[in-house]
């Protein structure tokens, strides 16, 4: 093998470390709403150049995590009202259908990494562990469906709603009542019932999302 080739390997691996080391920063309130994420201070930080953190960085704003401005540089998304609607109204019309389509598949694999993903969030002591546990159960659902245009289109949602769920447990721990919801979506999945568990998931979607959205309506008037 090349030292060229080497070269990128090592370069992708530091991006990967960074990358996960930012996500878990943002998604457990380390790195907080409106902070700035200056490249130089990431770099010293990380003890790496500034390439893989600019890689890092550019990989967050394509998942939602971080905004970029042409004057303010690259700051921690904030959640409010405008980005909880985008995110939800979009997985309210998607998802169910995505779900229905693959239980009607035959769930291949997305019962056994349903299972895992609810056994993660049971055993989780962290929201940030808890949250990425309940975007992976979500996925496992509709990754069988042969589209990946809406399978794309619902990756690309699967952080932000992580950054989302966070905000809102933060605020009001709500995650066992979802883990109940999970449990009986899993289990339409698993018997088959293609039509009751996209019923399950639009409501258990529409529920978290009134709840969020609640949420940051009495945090704004707790401001004022």
């Amino acid at each position: 093998m090349s030292e060229t080739v080497l070269g990128v390997i090592k370069a992708s691996s530091r991006t990967a470390l960074v990358l996960e080391a930012l996500r878990r920063g943002i998604l457990s309130g380390e790195l907080p709403a409106g902070r700035a994420l200056v490249e130089v201070e990431l770099a010293s930080r990380f003890g790496v150049s500034k390439t893989p953190v600019r890689e890092a960085l550019k990989t967050l704003s394509g998942a939602g995590l971080v905004t970029i401005g042409e004057y303010t540089g690259v700051t921690v998304r904030k959640v409010d009202e405008r980005l909880t609607r985008n995110v939800f109204d979009a997985r309210c019309l998607i998802e169910p259908v995505a779900v229905r389509r693959s239980v009607e598949a035959g769930l291949r694999d997305g019962g056994r990494l349903a299972r895992e993903a609810l056994r993660k969030a049971d055993e989780a002591t962290d929201e940030v562990t808890r949250s990425l546990a309940n975007r992976d159960f979500h996925r496992a659902l509709y990754a069988d469906y042969d589209n990946e245009v809406l399978v794309g289109v619902l990756d690309q949602l699967r952080d932000q709603t992580a950054l989302i769920s966070v905000n809102v447990w933060s605020q009001r721990p709500s995650w066992e009542d979802e883990a109940e919801e999970h449990r009986q979506i899993l289990e339409a999945a698993l018997n088959g019932q293609a039509d009751e568990a996209a019923r399950l998931v639009l409501q258990h979607i529409s529920v978290f999302q009134e709840r969020a959205l609640q949420q940051i309506k009495e945090a704004g008037r707790e401001v004022r």
